[in-house]
């Protein structure tokens, strides 16, 4: 499989892309597909869907390189169904949570090290991460102790749960580090999209032996594999559905595009936010507005403003022309706003809907589900539950009934404030053993820089 960048048209092979992350045009890479894709199997498993993906799109990776990396995936989860499928108030629920920091984030960066390894083929890698609370855990414990890499994660010194923050400041593998920074995600994010493309700072590591890479979903090596479990999901269902995910930075919803690029049966994508509605005013406008409203809320890691991932669907919706591409992110950068023309709004409005859950709604939405069927969820995923019961509300008479999944993306473990707020008592008796002893852990990462400090404090691992 060809990957190209969504700016400049830079081709790579799948191991080049994974290794350098960002494209050199500071654009993302985008596979290829062309019309001679095999024919989606019906899949019994995880790993025969992530097989499956993996044949597809990383095709040039060498067969025990992807069987790797499917073995570290497995290995990691438990024994049995790593990904449930299991209804609740009528909705068919995707539980993503199940590995070891309990998001689901940990599918992929489960096996991100294996791939980052090949393509680094030796090379001394130094991954950078922006997170707003689960893809910085899940980047130390998935690269913890793997030879060759050193994981440096940036994450907002306020807003993330308690639970998320221990989950990164804990660990004291010697490669992985974290360190807060006195700003939010989107900061984080800039900062080291920035870096990547600063030629002073690549070959500054360069001449010190490191190679900068990242593991936020920008990569090839995070979106990929979150395509495998949507497959299965499709497969278990068997028909036509309509899905709901709760979206940040636009990584998780777009594996669902590719799924259905692949041969998933899926009619619709309602992206569900939290207020940092971007996302959502985006798929019903199709102008991506940030605006200078930031809110840190309840669903912590949704709050996100400027969504890396929406550049690839923008490549998809516009026959991959990159100059389109390029223009649009120029205007984000210069105006702060971009507008699609009116054949991508037209492709934008014909697969995706969008909706919006308050902080209040949330919390009355985790009560509402449990009263009416024992299931506890998160806060991003009660911001998806919300939103799809108000889909199934706006459904015209004519319209076909379709199963509605809604994508899990984190276990209420990581999130006790919230839940304690919602349900007025502690009603989290059973924590996944990685959570049992996180309270009473050392603490070992205890930096916080200002945003102008980052650079310095990725320099320091050179």
């Amino acid at each position: 499989m060809k990957f190209v960048s969504t700016r400049k048209g830079i081709e790579a092979t799948s191991a080049e892309s994974v290794f350098q992350g960002l494209a050199p045009d500071g654009g993302l890479y985008v596979p290829v597909l062309g019309g001679d894709l095999p024919q989606m199997p019906k899949v019994k498993n995880l790993r025969e869907a992530e097989e499956f993906v993996l044949g597809v799109l990383f095709d040039d990776m060498p067969a025990e390189v992807r069987t790797a990396a499917v073995d570290r995936l497995l290995s990691r989860f438990p024994d049995g169904d790593p990904t449930p499928l299991v209804k609740a108030d009528g909705l068919d629920i995707l539980e993503l949570f199940h590995g070891k920091t309990g998001a689901f984030k940990d599918v992929a960066l489960s096996m991100l090290p294996v791939f980052m390894r090949h393509a680094a083929g030796g090379k001394r890698v130094l991954v950078l991460t922006a997170t707003s609370g689960d893809t910085g855990s899940a980047a130390m414990q998935g690269f913890a102790g793997v030879e060759g890499t050193e994981v440096l994660v940036f994450f907002p010194n306020v807003g993330t749960s308690r639970v998320q923050r221990l989950q990164m400041t804990t660990p004291a593998d010697k490669n992985v580090h974290a360190v807060a920074i006195k700003g939010n995600f989107d900061d984080a994010q800039a900062a080291v999209k920035r870096i990547f493309a600063d030629p002073a700072i690549n070959a500054e590591a360069a001449a010190k032996g490191v190679t900068l890479s990242s593991a936020n979903s920008i990569n090839t090596g995070r979106l990929v594999p979150q395509i495998g479990y949507y497959v299965l999901a499709a497969s278990r269902i068997g028909g036509e559905f309509d899905m709901v995910v709760p979206s940040g930075n636009f990584g998780n919803i777009l594996a669902a595009y590719y799924a259905k690029m692949l041969g998933a049966p899926i009619r619709k994508f309602i992206v569900a936010s939290n207020v940092n509605d971007v996302l959502a005013r985006f798929v019903k406008t199709g102008v991506y507005d940030p605006g200078k409203d930031f809110t840190i809320t309840n669903s912590p890691s949704m709050d996100i403003k400027k969504s890396s991932n929406v550049e690839r669907l923008l490549w998809l919706l516009n026959d991959g022309d990159g100059e389109e591409v390029s223009r649009l992110m120029k205007d984000l950068e210069t105006t702060g706003r971009y507008e699609l023309g009116e054949k991508a709004k037209m492709r934008l409005f014909a697969d995706f809907a969008g909706g919006v859950a308050t902080q209040e709604e949330t919390l009355a939405e985790m009560r509402r589900m449990k009263e009416a069927c024992g299931y506890v969820l998160d806060p991003h995923t009660a911001v998806a539950t919300k939103v799809a019961r108000d889909y199934l509300f706006r459904r015209t008479c004519g319209t076909k009934e379709l199963p509605v999944l809604v994508t899990a993306t984190a276990t209420p473990y990581k999130f006790p404030e919230t839940c304690e707020k919602a349900f007025g008592e502690n009603v989290l008796d059973n924590p996944p053993p990685s959570f049992k002893d996180l309270e009473s852990m050392p603490v070992a990462q205890t930096k916080v820089v200002e945003i102008a400090q980052i650079d310095e404090a990725v320099k320091e691992l050179f």
